[in-house]
């Protein structure tokens, strides 16, 4: 049956239908967009201003989630090089006749500090120099104890000690995955193996006390003792939480096969595994797929399982743990791959080096750390090796002409504490590194390493080096420059890009920063030689 509208209906069916037809097409022109905009990797027109600053920082965040520790910082920067072409020095053979003009190499030592250098094509025996570009692969977190078995009120907990000198109020409340190396007996019995290994999950927490359980006092500053307040817990320990048993029987029960599992422990007692948290070395045991009975000792780490992201309106910022000191050694390594792939080595006439330290965080004395003969034991094989064996005299040639740039990062004006800066010495975020001077050589920087890094910048087109010293009522810290200097004689300069909230468990740093950064790095190895040339010393 035909239905008739007088002309009012009909005007108002077709404008409702025009503009639903009106709508459906923009929902279709929208999801377009959209869908162009995902693949094509569009972004907000906000980030304009970073845009051509982005791509690097992207890679960068990469390198700092796959690094959540000095083994895995190493691993994932011998993945750089290896894809660049570098090979590996068998550590304790001798390196001469294996390193050559042109060659690439890079060793490690305890898989937690990487050395890797290129020789120039262009070198001359005698008359080359080393510019090494130092830095560091750890950071203050939470180490699990060589007798990780910790428990109270009915939860299992895992023992932790803190390394360094951590914010450590940043550690509560946050997702923690494990990470580190395990040591594993062979199949065979015969070998013990090194692997790395990584929960990237949330396993850990360290939880805060409620604020209705603090005292006045206690709420007015958050005290943390080290020893008691950050064990994090890893599960619940009584069997009837999960299974819902309650009864005596079942406590009886489980209390009878408590005894009999301590009575087989003491038959399998080792010294170390019956002092461990079972459910530990299960989850490793799983990880790496092996036997737990294969598990015989650890190096463990906990790190916020937490992405680096972008931050700010303008996608400037980079929030991520580790910032200190992975941005440096990021830059370092990807700086030494591009003065490769950039075609530089023909014509250099030094050697480029990389060296990423371990223990800077807990002062560098250690047989891996910049304070070890390293450094020193590197140069002195590399230059015996390409100046035929030539005497003391040669090395000492080649010493007065290397340098060191040792690399941490610097401490940026905080906006809600800027009092705490010096009123003339300031950095800022995405303004370029900052140049660390202190006359009582807590930093290696003199007015002539200062100089010829400036110069070297100015070479590159970059932005004047921003300057940092502390107040004259704070204390300093120090870094790797003034140890490398003391062990080799090697002259340094201590910097580093800007940031904020050193050591928390997420930091903050400015993208234009990494750019910037790497660009310095880049003309230091390309643009050092001459630019010492036409300094006096």
């Amino acid at each position: 049956m035909m239905i008739r509208r007088n002309p009012i209906q009909q005007n108002i069916l077709a404008s409702s239908s025009a503009m639903m037809i009106m709508m459906m097409l923009w929902t279709i022109s929208c999801m377009s967009t959209m869908a162009y905009g995902l693949a094509a990797g569009a972004m907000p027109p906000l980030t304009s201003r970073t845009a051509d600053h982005l791509p690097l920082a992207r890679k960068a965040m990469d390198y700092f989630d796959s690094s959540p520790d000095p083994f895995f910082a190493v691993q994932t920067s011998i993945d750089l090089l290896t894809a660049a072409g570098f090979e590996e020095l068998p550590d304790g053979v001798p390196y001469r006749g294996k390193v050559v003009p042109g060659g690439k190499y890079y060793f490690t030592r305890n898989k937690s500090t990487l050395v890797a250098f290129v020789v120039g094509n262009a070198v001359e025996t005698g008359k080359f120099g080393f510019h090494i570009i130092g830095g560091h692969t750890d950071s203050p977190n939470l180490k699990v104890k060589p007798r990780s078995k910790r428990g109270k009120a009915g939860v299992k907990q895992i023992g932790v000690e803190c390394y360094g000198g951590g914010l450590w109020h940043t550690w509560f409340d946050r997702d923690l995955g494990i990470s580190g190396r395990v040591m594993v007996r062979s199949s065979d019995g015969k070998r013990m193996e090194q692997k790395l290994i990584r929960l990237d999950r949330a396993i850990l927490r360290v939880p805060n006390l409620a604020i209705h359980l603090l005292t006045q006092e206690e709420r007015e500053a958050f005290k943390v003792n080290k020893e008691d307040h950050l064990s994090p817990i890893l599960a619940m320990e009584a069997k009837k939480s999960l299974t819902g048993g309650n009864s005596k029987s079942d406590e009886d029960d489980d209390e009878d096969k408590d005894d009999k599992d301590d009575e087989k422990k003491k038959d399998d007692k080792d010294g170390w595994s019956e002092y461990q948290e079972p459910l530990l070395l299960q989850l490793l045991a799983e990880e790496l797929g092996v036997d737990v009975s294969r598990i015989v000792d650890f190096e463990l780490n906990l790190f916020d399982v937490q992405k680096a992201a972008l931050g700010g309106a303008y996608s400037e910022f980079i929030y991520s743990a580790r910032l200190d000191n992975l941005a440096s050694c990021f830059l370092a390594v990807q700086a030494l791959v591009d003065h490769v792939e950039e075609g530089n080595v023909d014509q250099d006439k030094d050697i480029s080096m990389v060296v990423l330290y371990d223990h800077e965080e807990v002062g560098s004395a250690s047989a891996v750390g910049a304070a070890s003969p390293i450094t020193g034991e590197s140069v002195r094989r590399i230059a015996a090796a390409l100046n035929d064996g030539s005497d003391e005299d040669a090395l000492d040639s080649c010493l007065r002409k290397s340098f060191c740039l040792s690399s941490d990062q610097a401490h940026a004006v905080h906006p809600n504490y800027a009092a705490k800066h010096e009123a003339a010495h300031q950095p800022k975020m995405n303004e370029g590194m900052v140049i660390k001077r202190n006359s009582n050589q807590r930093y290696a920087t003199t007015a002539v390493t200062g100089l010829l890094i400036r110069e070297v910048a100015k070479r590159a087109s970059l932005p004047p080096v921003q300057e940092f010293i502390v107040r004259q009522d704070c204390g300093c810290g120090s870094t790797i420059g003034p140890l490398i200097s003391t062990a080799t004689g090697i002259r340094a300069i201590d910097m580093g890009c800007p940031q904020l909230s050193m050591h928390s468990i997420r930091e903050t740093m400015g993208v234009c920063d990494l750019t910037n950064g790497l660009a310095l790095f880049k003309a230091f190895f390309k643009h050092f030689r001459e630019v010492d040339d036409s300094v006096e010393q």
